[in-house]
């Protein structure tokens, strides 16, 4: 009996047993669901986080592009203020930096110099509404809450973007970012083309083969003329128009004016003949008032070209070493490094480094000789250059200047230029040589003198008024400082 009863014993003890460890099992599942849930949770509020800062990083880098294009605030004074530049430098030239450097944006966080706050219907419906918003494209993620812009906290840079936004998600996860803005200082170009010798040589047929449409001609030294009339006449009244001089009946320009810090020389005149100048011919400038060229140093531009833009060494054959690395066997030709393969095709800045890599003399210039047919972009060149595209360039779209006595934007005329050959900015810290009939749109700087490689060579350039400003194509207007983001919250 007392056999059956221990037996009994014994199953209970395990019955028991079994229901302890069932309940061991059913507590730990329980944890482990619960912790799986807590996880996913976690899981969507990371994501969630992570979608907020993106938005918050996509808002500042949309802010940046009002610095870019100035059709993005068009209309919008309070906007368009931001990416005017507003101080001079120490050269007079338009600047976000007055002359001691320091920025345009004073504001603080709490009195910034610009606030958009979601709260107001006006500034809601200018950031967030779907069809007109400024961030429109990020409307399906979340909202802008709050815009400020205002000065840096560090000497030096442009200016803080401060933006608050939430996501579009049930409940809205919020999150406010910090950036500041440094300016790229790339000096502007305030005429068309500027020469620090003389431009043209005093040989029949070498002459100046310079033609300046919608800007100013500079030139430090002498002009060396075939004939006075070859330069265009001044007149409100001139068309506005791609056309070259040669195809005009009457050479007239609306913006076109010549300051030369010399005389003008003349070829093919008779010394009893003493024609009268035109009257936007403007001689012996120098030494007052001076001939003031645009100044871009060495080694800034070096600077800025590693960092955003192309850098190449030369050698004495006129071949290219990206990096500045040259090893015999691996150059290449400028055509290769300077051709577009058509309107757009944007190189942004190229620099092209003397003999030795150090700062230009008469004795370390290279010689880089272009055949391309269409280049777009900002050449800079220690050196030489020759200008010799063998084919018929591309038809370009461009705007003219504001109209005189008209500063607005809006008095700029859209013109189709054909045959253009350069887009952008040629410069040269030696002589540049012409050889053919050659077109260009932006600006030439250079600091020997321009001639004709033969008789019937010619340079004629339009310029580009948003080089005045210094908004070059293919550089940033801002960037974003390195260190300087941080998340608030």
């Amino acid at each position: 009996m007392s056999h059956v009863y221990a037996k009994e014993s014994q199953q209970g003890i395990a019955l028991l047993g079994a229901m302890v460890v069932a309940l061991i099992l059913s507590l730990v599942g329980a944890t482990l669901f619960h912790l799986a849930g807590q996880e996913a949770i976690s899981a969507g509020l990371a994501s969630q986080t992570v979608n907020a800062q993106q938005l918050a990083d996509a808002s500042g880098e949309l802010v940046m592009t009002w610095f870019h294009s100035p059709q993005a605030t068009a209309g919008l004074s309070q906007l368009s203020s931001v990416r005017e530049k507003r101080n001079h430098d120490k050269a007079g030239a338009p600047s976000f930096f007055d002359a001691f450097g320091r920025s345009q944006f004073v504001g603080t966080s709490d009195q910034p110099d610009l606030r958009l706050y979601a709260d107001n219907p006006s500034d809601n419906q200018l950031l967030n509404d779907p069809e007109t918003g400024l961030f429109r494209t990020m409307t399906h993620l979340g909202h802008i809450e709050e815009l400020k812009v205002y000065g840096p906290s560090k000497p030096g840079l442009l200016c803080t973007i401060d933006t608050t936004v939430a996501t579009k998600t049930n409940p809205p996860v919020r999150q406010s970012i910090l950036m500041q803005l440094g300016a790229l200082d790339v000096p502007p170009l305030r005429a068309a083309v500027q020469v620090g010798g003389h431009l043209g040589r005093s040989e029949p047929g070498h002459e100046s083969p310079v033609l300046v449409h919608w800007g100013e001609l500079k030139v430090e030294g002498d002009l060396i003329l075939a004939q006075s009339g070859e330069i265009p006449l001044k007149s409100v009244m001139a068309p506005v128009s791609g056309q070259a001089y040669d195809d005009m009946a009457q050479r007239e320009d609306r913006w076109m004016e010549a300051w030369i810090g010399g005389a003008v020389q003349r070829t093919q005149v008779l010394l009893e003949q003493t024609p009268a100048l035109p009257h936007n011919l403007h001689v012996g400038q120098s030494p007052i008032p001076g001939v003031r060229l645009d100044q871009w140093t060495y080694e800034h531009l070096k600077r800025v070209a590693k960092r955003f833009g192309g850098y190449f060494g030369i050698d004495r054959e006129g071949l290219l070493y990206p990096q500045g690395i040259v090893e015999p066997g691996h150059g290449i030709s400028p055509d290769e490094v300077f051709q577009s393969r058509g309107v757009g095709d944007q190189h942004g800045l190229i620099f092209i480094d003397t003999l030795d890599q150090t700062a230009p003399r008469s004795d370390n210039l290279g010689v880089v000789t272009l055949h391309t047919p269409y280049f777009e972009g900002m050449a800079v060149v220690q050196g030489h250059v020759v200008l010799a595209p063998n084919g018929s360039g591309q038809s370009i779209q461009a705007l003219s200047p504001p109209q005189p006595h008209q500063g607005s934007d809006i008095a700029r005329m859209p013109v189709q230029i054909s045959g253009m050959h350069f887009n952008g900015v040629l410069h040269a810290s030696g002589d540049m040589t012409i050889a053919g009939r050659v077109r260009l749109y932006g600006a030439v700087l250079v600091g020997g003198t321009i001639a004709s490689a033969s008789s019937g060579s010619l340079l004629e350039v339009w310029y580009d008024h948003d080089l005045s400003q210094g908004f070059y194509r293919g550089l940033p207007v801002v960037y974003r400082a390195p260190g300087t983001w941080m998340a608030r919250y």
